[in-house]
C-alpha cells in the first residue's frame, strides 16, 4: 500500500467552498470575451450580442453563511448549529478525534450531522442545534495496485482522488459527472454517473471503516459485518461516519468522442443497442430543452476506446469557458433555450469531437456551470424509469414541465444497472436516470413552484414503476417516500438498533424518519 495523495491538500481546481462569491474568469478575461463576442456583431448579430451580454454578468454565486448557521448548495437550507467540526487531516488525530467528539455529544444531547462538499440539497448534512462533522480535512489516498483498490479518506473529493490516479495511469471505475463531490458523500447517496452498464458507487465499494455513536470503529465489507455495509451504503450519514473506503479502480483509457442528434423516440433503442459495443467506454444523453421542440431530440455522446493511444495529463477542454457562457444563457430565457439547443445541435459534434482520456472526462468542476444568479439557485431532481417505460416518461414529463412555471436548464439521460448491495435502494432493476436541472429564485413561490412539480414527476415515475433520488429537496411527501423506498420501514428499524439515541440525525431523517 503506497500513499498517493500527502494530508496537504492538492490545489488544483478545489471546489467552491460555501459564503464565498467567485468570478469565473477575471474582470479582464471576462472584458475581453465580451468585446471579442461584440465585435462579431457584424457578422453574426443577434446571438453574438446575447452571449456577450450574458459573459459580462457571468460570476458564481454562492450564498454567505453566517457564524454559528450551516447551509448546504440548494442556498435554501441556512440553519443554526451548534459547532461545525473539522476532521484533522493524520488518520489517528481523527479517529481520536471522533471519538471524543461522539461522547461529547453524548454528555451534551447534541446531535450529529455529517458534511463533505455539502451538494445534497436537502439538509441531509444538517441538525439544527447540532454539530456538523466537517470531513473536508481528512483525504488521505492508497493505492494497493495488485488489487486495484483505492483506499481513501471520506473527505476526499473526486478531483483529488482523480488527478492522484492520474499519474499512475488508473481511473475511478464509478463516480458522478462532476469531480467536485467528496468520496464519503458520494457513498452516503450512493451516486451513480455515466458509466454505463454499472450499478451505482456501491457496487465499487469494497470495505469500509465506519465510527459507530459509541465510538467503535467498524471495519463493514460484503463479508464482514454486510448489514452495516449496506445500510451505510445510501445511508445519508445515519449509521455512522465513513473514516475511510476501500474502493475498486480501472485502468484510465484513451477515448475517441462522438455526439449525434437522434429523435427523442428512438433514444432508447440506439443508446441500449450502441452500448452492447465492448469498446464503448462512457455514454450519456442530453434531452432538447428548446421550448419549441422540447424534448423532441436528444444527443447521444459516445466515448469509444483507443486501445493503442498515449495517456496524455488530465487536460481542460478549451471550449469549456464558451460552453459556460452559452449554458448560463438559458436562463430564465427562451431564446437562450433555443440558441444553446441550436449551436449544440450543429456543433455538437465538432465540439465532442478529437480524444480525452477518462479522466478527463470526468474531472469536471461543477464551477463551470454553477449558477450565476444572486437571487436564485439551481435545484437538481432525479427520476428512475424501467428502460421499458423511457418514451412514457418523456412524454408525461414534457407535459407536467410545460403547464410548470419553473425552469428547466439541463436533462441528461444516463443507464444504471441493478443495484444489489445497498440496502434503501432506487435500481431495484436496470433503470434510466433522467437528471433535471432547474433554476428557482430564493423566495417561497419559487419553492412552492418546483415543490408542486416535483411532487407530480415523482408520481409519474413511481406509476412507471420507477423511484426518484433523495439528495435533493425534500419535496416528496411522506406517502411518496415510502411508495418509492418500501423499505423504508426495516431501514428506520436498523437504525434505532445501530443508533438507538439517534445520535446521527438530519434534516432528512427527520422529514421522513421521525414519527
Amino acid at each position: 500500500m503506497v500513499p498517493i495523495l500527502s494530508p496537504k491538500r492538492n490545489d488544483r481546481r478545489p471546489s467552491l467552498p460555501l459564503g464565498t462569491e467567485v468570478s469565473v474568469m477575471k474582470k479582464w478575461t471576462r472584458r475581453a470575451l465580451a468585446i471579442a463576442l461584440l465585435l462579431t456583431l457584424w457578422f453574426f448579430g443577434r446571438p453574438a450580442a446575447f452571449l456577450a451580454w450574458v459573459a459580462w454578468n457571468d460570476r458564481v454565486v454562492v450564498v454567505a453563511v453566517p457564524d454559528g448557521h450551516a447551509n448546504d448548495m440548494s442556498a435554501l437550507e441556512e440553519t443554526r448549529v451548534a459547532e461545525v467540526w473539522p476532521v484533522p487531516a493524520d488518520r489517528l488525530e481523527a479517529i481520536q478525534g471522533l471519538r471524543e467528539l461522539l461522547a461529547r455529544a453524548e454528555r451534551e444531547g447534541l446531535p450529529v450531522s455529517i458534511a463533505g462538499a455539502r451538494h445534497s440539497m436537502g439538509g441531509h448534512t444538517i441538525a439544527e442545534d447540532g454539530i456538523v462533522v466537517d470531513m473536508t480535512g481528512f483525504q488521505q489516498l492508497t493505492l494497493d495496485a495488485p488489487s486495484n483498490t483505492l483506499t481513501a479518506g471520506a473527505g476526499a473529493t473526486w478531483r483529488e482522488v482523480l488527478f492522484a490516479l492520474d499519474e499512475l495511469g488508473k481511473s475511478v471505475a464509478v463516480m458522478q459527472s462532476n469531480d467536485a463531490f467528496t468520496v464519503g458523500g458520494s457513498i452516503s447517496v450512493n451516486c451513480h454517473g455515466w458509466q454505463h452498464g454499472q450499478p451505482p458507487i456501491a457496487s465499487s465499494v469494497m470495505a469500509m471503516r465506519v465510527m459507530l455513536a459509541d465510538g467503535r470503529l467498524v471495519e463493514c465489507s460484503r463479508e464482514v459485518e454486510p448489514e452495516l455495509f449496506s445500510l451505510v451504503l445510501g445511508g445519508y450519514g445515519l449509521f455512522g461516519i465513513i473514516v475511510e473506503a476501500d474502493l475498486a479502480v480501472v485502468d484510465n483509457e484513451l477515448y475517441g468522442k462522438t455526439a449525434q442528434v437522434i429523435e427523442t423516440s428512438l433514444f432508447a433503442e440506439a443508446f441500449l443497442e450502441r452500448i452492447q459495443d465492448p469498446e464503448v467506454g462512457l455514454a450519456i444523453g442530453r434531452l432538447s430543452i428548446d421550448p419549441d421542440h422540447l424534448f423532441d431530440e436528444t444527443i447521444l455522446k459516445v466515448l469509444v476506446k483507443k486501445p493503442n493511444g498515449d495517456l496524455p495529463p488530465i487536460s481542460p477542454s478549451a471550449s469549456k469557458g464558451l460552453r459556460r457562457t452559452v449554458f448560463r444563457g438559458s436562463v430564465g430565457s427562451d431564446y437562450g433555450k433555443s440558441l444553446r439547443w441550436s449551436l449544440e445541435r450543429r456543433f455538437g459534434a465538432q465540439v465532442s469531437g478529437g480524444e480525452a482520456t477518462r479522466n478527463t472526462e470526468l474531472a469536471e468542476p461543477v464551477a463551470f456551470f454553477a449558477n450565476d444568479d444572486p437571487e436564485g439557485t439551481d435545484i437538481l431532481f432525479e427520476a428512475f424509469v424501467p428502460h421499458s417505460k423511457f418514451d412514457a416518461f418523456v412524454q408525461a414529463c414534457k407535459g407536467a414541465v410545460v403547464a410548470s412555471p419553473c425552469d428547466l436548464l439541463n436533462v441528461t439521460v444516463r443507464d444504471v444497472r441493478e443495484d444489489s448491495d445497498s440496502f434503501l435502494r432506487y435500481a431495484d432493476t436496470d433503470m434510466f436516470s433522467f437528471v433535471m436541472l432547474f433554476h428557482q429564485k430564493l423566495d417561497a413561490e419559487g419553492e412552492e413552484g418546483l415543490k408542486a412539480l416535483t411532487r407530480e414527476l415523482i408520481d409519474v415515475a413511481l406509476g412507471l414503476d420507477g423511484c426518484y433520488y433523495l439528495p435533493y429537496r425534500l419535496h416528496a411527501t411522506p406517502e411518496q417516500f415510502r411508495r418509492a423506498y418500501p423499505m423504508a420501514d426495516a431501514f428506520w428499524a436498523a437504525k434505532g438498533r445501530f443508533d438507538p439515541k439517534g445520535r446521527f440525525q438530519n434534516k432528512f431523517y427527520r422529514a421522513y424518519g421521525v414519527r
